[in-house]
């Protein structure tokens, strides 16, 4: 018998949700996006309205097949792909690439926040159509992002270096970066100096306070000088306690996690990546065996809503009754605001079932899995829970006309942090109850202590994705893709997981702001996100929409200067070049950093490594040379780095282009002849091979370390990585692990 056919992005997914349909409906997964725009073209008829070309993705040419297959023995087709615009953008191109296959069936597209049966039987009651306005939108952001990186990454090409690219979004979270990091650079420290004495009175625990105020005015100490002046005048003085408050107040418990949120509170507590916490949240959302049963854990990661179902709040607030007593609760349902621009087309990130506790999937989750899942869970817990009671001790001590100040919070109700421990409360000074007004209190010697203010901070990724979600740059959906496409083009390092904007990204942002400052700033980056939103709303049309923004983009093109902006970016070094003798040695850059090269290129060819000294002064890195001469020429072989890695050659280059990978000391388990190498893929991912490739083809994606088992003896270990341990070593012959 015919069945319903139920396509979803991923297999994981597939598995869950078939179990939830007790084989009644064939469950198959696209693996997402099945077409898009051609890889090496523009793909996009300008002259017709900025028609579209789509083709199939080569890779996905058996999963269509299947698909295909699947839809023609179906008697009805649920697209069930994510619920926001990528999803429903691959709703549609699913339906489109089947077009042949479901003509005169039933098609419709099912949604759901979270996978549970309930969830997916009752998406399944209730079907809907593909909302062709959300595809509009998704398909005016591909669009206007091939348009950017057809339109401008050329010139790129020609003014800075080859296989550069510019984002529309990606080029406004650099921009942001580059802009902090010249604020930090043109900041110059501002001295001032504090106060500070202990007191106490009778036996009573001594507390800390700071001058804050002279003759009633509000005080700058800018010297030590007026610091020591103002010590002399006051020092032998009385002091008086002349004012103590103490005040309750509550502190509530923040909102339910959103996509920007859980980023943000995972990157700060758990030390996770963006992506990886997006990974390990898809992960959660699609499905685990839990109790021999398959579910999904956790509601829909991408959403900016903090709304929650009503059922949850019941469950949420059951559980805390259980786990932590009636009193625990708050005095009524809180209910959180979303912000003004939120889409609200999801809830926001919960567990599906607050019963299923942390500690109750130790053992089903991997390490990773259970500390995200945890986090949610607590969170999600916390919203419904009591506040926190804070007792708010303040202090006032006049010595002479010089007032000094004291604060201090003191816990009273743990509330939320029960189940939300991760709210930071900043205690300050602990001030006892049985000091009070007109006490005159015993000081310690008034030290004058000398200070610097500080530059702003770098953004590191938590502050960096709360800085696009006040500017209203990007979605939850993007986020992440934001940042791992600028470390990937190597247009910033990290520093003390902070992000620095390399030469080769302040360069690539210096020609953006210079030419194209009026399309890639946060404002209009904003207001574009607006338009793609009022485009999902069908208040405005996609096609008007890239037309305004392609006709500023090519008056922004004509005006560019390629020839002045290339000398611009040429930096001397002061060396000639040594091979030709008339040229000079400059600076360029390519993605793979700074390098030199003869200003006569391409007629002279040399180019040279180099580093820059503690001054910033160009010094030539010398290649290593090597007690062993080249086999072809007799020529000593040095050490050089290419763009896979270090390799051995002939210091005749290129006059003998002999070349080896440098091994790593470890002969080959599979030939016993050859030595294994260090290699790099591409994509710029590490693997192991034997060097007498393509004779012998081992390979092994565990780096070897010349380090004898101490358990068989044999001549090597592997450095292993796993979810569960991080970095590990272990002998690949007899699989013992060391530390």
């Amino acid at each position: 018998m015919a069945k319903g056919l139920i396509i979803v992005e991923s297999p994981a997914k597939a598995g869950t949700i078939s179990k939830f349909l007790k084989n009644q409906f064939s469950v198959k997964a696209s693996m997402g996006h099945i077409r898009d725009l051609p890889q090496h073209e523009l793909g996009v008829d300008v002259a017709k309205d900025f028609k579209p070309t789509y083709v199939i993705d080569k890779k996905k040419s058996k999963i269509i097949s299947e698909l295909r297959e699947a839809a023609k023995g179906a008697d009805a087709i649920y697209l069930a792909s994510d619920h926001d615009r990528e999803g429903e953008a691959i709703a549609w191109h699913l339906k489109e690439a089947l077009i042949k296959e479901i003509k005169g069936k039933p098609v419709y597209r099912i949604v759901f926040n979270e996978i549970t049966s309930k969830a997916i039987n009752s998406a399944i009651e209730s079907p809907g159509s593909i909302d062709i306005p959300k595809v509009d939108a998704q398909q005016a952001r591909r669009i206007l992002d091939r348009i950017v990186g057809y339109s401008i990454s050329p010139l790129l090409w020609k003014v800075i270096a080859k296989d550069l690219s510019a984002g529309r979004v990606q080029s406004v979270a650099l921009r942001l970066i580059c802009e902090r990091e010249a604020e930090i650079q043109a900041f110059v420290p501002k001295e001032f100096w504090k106060v500070q004495a202990d007191f106490w009175r009778d036996k009573l625990p001594k507390f800390s306070a700071s001058l804050e105020k002279f003759d009633g005015k509000k005080l700058e100490l800018a010297d030590e000088k007026t610091a020591l002046s103002l010590v002399e005048t006051i020092k032998n003085e009385t002091a008086i306690l002349a004012e103590i408050k103490r005040n309750s107040r509550n502190v509530e418990p923040p909102s339910p996690f959103i996509t920007s949120t859980l980023q943000q509170e995972a990157s700060k507590i758990l030390g996770y990546q963006a992506q990886r916490t997006m990974s390990i949240a898809q992960e959660l959302y699609e499905g685990t065996e839990v109790g021999g049963e398959s579910t999904g854990l956790i509601t829909y990661m991408r959403t900016d809503s903090t709304r929650i179902a009503e059922e949850a709040v019941a469950s949420c607030q059951a559980l805390i009754k259980e786990r932590f007593g009636a009193s625990m609760l708050h005095s009524s349902t809180r209910v959180f605001k979303n912000k003004q621009s939120a889409q609200d087309a999801h809830e926001a990130i919960r567990p599906t079932d607050p019963f299923r506790t942390p500690e109750s999937l130790e053992g089903t989750l991997s390490k990773e899995q259970l500390k995200l899942y945890t986090l949610i869970w607590q969170r999600f817990i916390a919203t419904q829970m009591k506040p926190v009671k804070v007792l708010v001790t303040s202090a006032k001590i006049n010595i002479g006309k010089a007032q000094f100040s004291a604060s201090g919070n003191q816990i009273t109700e743990e509330g939320f942090l029960k189940a939300y421990p991760h709210v930071n409360i900043p205690l300050g000074e602990k001030i006892h109850p049985d000091y009070a007004n007109t006490n005159v209190l015993e000081h310690s010697e008034l030290l004058s202590t000398q200070h610097f203010t500080s530059p702003p901070s770098r953004f590191n990724e938590a502050s960096l994705i709360k800085e696009l979600e006040a500017k209203g740059i990007g979605r939850p959906s993007t986020y992440a893709s934001i940042i791992s496409t600028i470390r990937n083009r190597k247009y910033v390092t990290m520093e003390k997981k902070s992000f620095l904007p390399s030469p080769l990204g302040t360069d690539v942002n210096r020609f953006l702001v210079d030419n194209f400052d009026s399309i890639f700033n946060v404002k209009f980056t904003a207001e574009m996100e607006d338009k793609l939103d009022e485009v999902e709303y069908s208040h405005i049309g996609w096609t008007d929409l890239v037309r305004t923004y392609y006709d500023q983009l090519q008056v922004l093109i004509t005006k560019v200067d390629v020839k002045k902006e290339k000398s611009s970016f040429i930096q001397d070094s002061g060396l000639t070049c040594e091979v030709c003798k008339t040229g000079t040695m400059v600076i360029k850059r390519s993605k793979g950093g700074e390098f030199l090269s003869c200003s006569r290129y391409p007629e002279c060819k040399n180019s040279k490594s180099f580093k820059r000294d503690e001054a910033g002064n160009v010094v030539i890195l010398v290649p290593t040379t090597l007690d062993e001469n080249c086999p072809q020429c007799g020529n000593p072989l040095i050490m050089r780095t290419g763009k896979f890695g270090e390799f051995i050659a002939c210091s005749t280059y290129p006059k003998c282009k002999f070349a080896r990978p440098k091994t790593l000391g470890v002969a080959c388990p599979e030939c016993g002849i050859g030595e294994l190498t260090s290699r790099k893929s591409k994509t710029g991912r590490a693997f192991y091979s034997c060097n007498r490739y393509p004779e012998c083809k081992y390979i092994t994606n565990d780096k070897p370390l010349p380090i004898p088992c101490p358990n068989c003896g044999n001549p090597y270990i592997v450095e292993k990585y796993s979810r569960d341990k991080g970095t590990y070593k272990q002998c690949p012959k007899c699989n013992t692990q060391m530390e």
